[in-house]
């Protein structure tokens, strides 16, 4: 197995995201928005938190001066019913910020999970091929997981810790300037290592979640062919590169972690040094007599206010690099624009003819540049006819369905239908006129009902049990432990190739598409089981256009065109009598592969 790979932007964008630092957070801003009511219940309840946090810091002045200075019982208890009352009201206002925020939070992460979703399925096939799965994955999950927490918790702590760092100081030069001017040294001493270790755990951050997403590839990656991995005794291999990928986004999160390790150690020296000097002045100044001792409690607890709201913001600003760092991944998605775009003015498909031609098609895969898939490819079929593709691996055959179906677009030539360029229709309604049966059936993890319907989601119970009934697939699946109902586990592991292949059958079979796409469609099944689905697809076939990509005599045999390839090209037509005359290759693969008697 190769290792695990994941989709990286190119150095430039990474140069210029590094350069925008938060600034990428902006981009949240339009998931934001829709929820503007809640955002402003929201910061109302904030500001009233921070402003009755701030109040706090009078009742602690009175507390003081009126009640143990001046020895007043009723004064003390004025000032202990006035902190009470306030700490109410931050309580009350804590829950609706806390509630707004979280609820806030839940929705965003909701609607980005959904926004990224819908959009990677409807991007070109083309882009997975850079992109790995398991990568794709991270972000929709891990950071969306990671930008919940932070718009529901930490982006409102640091908004209230900003709001109270400024009320903190407004009343600390109020109370007294001398000692403000002390506190304000300290700030820039503060705001220079939040700046340049900030800048470090934002580029470690999106390391950080750069190595997921790789851990995540490769584990899916060794899941997914956990056979061929038991039947190779790859095992332990897979174990030791597994842990290398682990050890890796380990050491990543390591050094992320120790960088905001510092940065946090060295904020809380600066901050809780600047509060000892002050107290050492303030300390002289009341024993002065140059201001009253509840000043100073005052300005203590407004200064341990600021100190801690600092202290909050550069923590915070640790997880919002991390934050800033999970939305760009997340946006680097959402800015990828699908190679496949309906036009502008889409022709109408209703009634069309539904004949096909390829006409001097060149085509190259984009992870492949320089190798054509095909080379001047000239093949047409008239509407309701049935034609073969047969040759070796590799001569194009698959890439044929690839261009019909308009996953790609070829480099030069076209693909018509009914003599329109299918570049001219919207790609839905396109693919809406055709039904594959791959090779390789795809099954959902979901119930037989489920995975039949999928053809037509519109079917009614007693269609889909009619398709199961031509694709010969009935008698099985009724005994199953529950019918068509039964959950046929990932990828439908539960059943047999065969039986995987009769559920795509069925599938086709209700869809009723124009045109047919058969890849190797008998090719799991058994004797019995061919002839009876050949049976049902000699019947589905009727008035359609057909295209099989075929190996074996009895799916060839009876179509009206078939078309030898070799290296992107066709090479001869014919039936499969005159090939046998006029194409020495056809007869070879006749001989060899489809062990003529």
């Amino acid at each position: 197995m190769s290792d695990a790979t994941s989709f990286r932007p190119k150095e430039s964008e990474q140069t210029n995201a590094n350069s925008s630092h938060l600034g990428i957070l902006v981009e949240l801003l339009k998931f934001i928005k829709p929820y503007k009511t809640q955002v402003l219940l929201a910061v109302i309840a904030l500001v009233f938190t921070a402003a009755m946090t701030l109040t706090i810091g009078q009742g602690v002045r009175l507390l003081i001066d009126t009640g143990f200075v001046q020895q007043s019982q009723q004064q003390l208890q004025s000032a202990v019913l006035f902190i009470i009352g306030v700490t109410v009201f931050i309580a009350a206002g804590t829950f609706c910020r806390f509630y707004l925020v979280s609820w806030l939070g839940e929705r965003v992460s909701a609607d980005i999970r959904k926004a990224v979703f819908n959009h990677v399925i409807s991007l070109h096939p083309s882009y997975f091929e850079a992109a790995g799965s398991g990568d794709i994955m991270a972000r929709i999950t891990t950071d969306t997981t990671l930008l919940q927490s932070i718009i529901g918790s930490s982006f409102s702590m640091a908004i209230r810790s900003v709001l109270m760092s400024i009320g903190a100081l407004i009343m600390l030069f109020a109370t007294d300037v001398k000692l403000s001017l002390i506190v304000m040294i300290s700030v820039p001493l503060i705001l220079v290592p939040i700046l340049f270790y900030g800048r470090k755990v934002r580029a470690l951050s999106k390391q950080s979640q750069d190595s997921m997403g790789d851990v995540g590839s490769y584990a899916g990656e060794a899941i997914e062919h956990i056979k061929t991995v038991q039947s190779y005794i790859q095992e332990s291999q897979e174990s030791s590169r597994f842990s290398y990928e682990v050890e890796r986004a380990f050491e990543i999160g390591k050094n992320r972690v120790k960088q905001r390790a510092i940065l946090i150690a060295g904020v809380i020296i600066i901050v809780f040094g600047a509060i000892t000097g002050m107290l050492w002045v303030g300390g002289s100044d009341v024993i002065a007599g140059r201001m009253s001792g509840g000043d100073l409690g005052a300005f203590v607890f407004y200064a341990i206010l600021v100190a801690s709201s600092f202290a909050t913001v550069s923590e915070v600003l640790g997880e919002l690099q991390r934050a800033a760092g999970a939305t760009e991944r997340l946006i680097e998605i959402l800015r990828v624009e699908s190679a496949i775009t309906a036009p502008q003015d889409p022709l109408n498909l209703n009634q069309i003819d539904a004949s096909i031609a390829f006409n001097q098609v060149d085509f190259f895969y984009p992870s492949r540049p320089k190798i054509a898939a095909l080379k001047h490819l000239d093949v047409k079929v008239s509407s309701g006819q049935v034609l073969a593709l047969v040759g070796p691996s590799g001569a194009g055959k698959s890439t044929i369905f690839e261009l019909l179906q308009r996953f790609y677009d070829p480099q030069s030539g076209t693909v018509t239908i009914g003599e329109q360029d299918i570049t001219q229709f919207n790609p839905s309604e396109l693919r809406n006129l055709m039904a594959l049966v791959p090779q390789q059936p795809a099954l959902f993890s979901s119930d037989v009902l489920h995975n039949i319907r999928y053809g037509c989601p519109d079917a009614s119970d007693e269609e889909v049990i009619e398709a199961a009934k031509k694709a010969h697939a009935h008698e099985f699946i009724q005994a199953l432990p529950e019918g068509y109902k039964s959950y046929l586990g990932d990828k439908g592991v539960r059943l047999s190739g065969g039986q995987r292949q009769r559920i795509a059958i069925a599938r086709a079979i209700l869809k009723d598409p124009q045109i047919l796409l058969l890849d190797e469609a008998t090719s799991a099944l058994d004797s019995e089981s061919e002839h009876y689905v050949q049976q049902a697809l000699e019947e589905l076939m009727k008035g359609r256009t057909t295209v099989i990509i075929a190996h074996r005599l009895s799916t060839i045999k009876h179509a009206d065109q078939i078309a030898v390839m070799e290296q992107g090209n066709v090479v001869a037509t014919g039936t499969h009598q005159q090939l046998l005359q006029s194409s020495p290759m056809y007869k070879r693969l006749v001989d060899l592969q489809f062990k003529q008697h």
